[in-house]
């Protein structure tokens, strides 16, 4: 399956439980970073990083800052009311620009700047979520020789997103989280 070396997750309505599902069960020595981009309430104190590390056992998630470097064995969370972006030199930043698909963070202004600097090292999940955000980044993410995973529908709460993706996508593999997760600790 070729070399393999960033994982990064989208999702909206409904993904939390999805996304707690694949963290919990991904291997212990894990060590692949992971981003996560997920619409969030803006301006709101949600304590989502706490939530992920109590509801997962992983004590290695953060919320991204600006010009952070990416390091292996950490989970980063997109924070919300900020686009993500990866800069040449493997940092992250942060971006106040405009909404794309009504949100910030968009998960398509993430997949594209992380195809295009990881390429065929980067590995694309899209989540439940009630928007077609994510499905042209992940579509960038196929075109760039990265592996994409979609959430099956019949397991999302929210199947606009998935569905998009799928439309978009033919080499997505879909498939439920539970089996995400599996695919993505044989990788490592």
């Amino acid at each position: 399956m070729g070399t393999r070396k960033v994982i990064i997750i989208g999702g909206s309505a409904g993904a939390l439980e999805p996304l707690i599902v694949i963290l919990k069960q991904l291997k212990p020595d894990f060590k692949w970073p992971i981003i996560i981009v997920l619409h969030r309430l803006k301006n709101v104190e949600s304590g989502f990083v706490e939530v992920l590390m109590a509801r997962t056992g992983k004590k290695n998630v953060k919320e991204i800052d600006d010009k952070e470097e990416i390091v292996f064995g950490k989970i980063y969370v997109a924070p919300a009311n900020y686009h993500v972006l990866v800069e040449d030199n493997e940092t992250l930043s942060l971006d106040y620009s405009e909404a794309v698909n009504y949100s910030r963070p968009s998960i398509d202004v993430a997949f594209e700047s992380f195809a295009d600097t990881f390429g065929s090292s980067l590995v694309g999940v899209l989540l439940s979520g009630s928007n077609a955000d994510g499905a042209k980044g992940l579509h960038r993410i196929e075109h760039k020789g990265g592996m994409v995973f979609i959430q099956d529908p019949a397991s999302a709460d929210s199947t606009t997103m998935p569905e998009a993706a799928i439309a978009l996508n033919s080499k997505a593999i879909v498939a439920a989280p539970v089996h995400i997760s599996e695919l993505l600790n044989q990788l490592v």
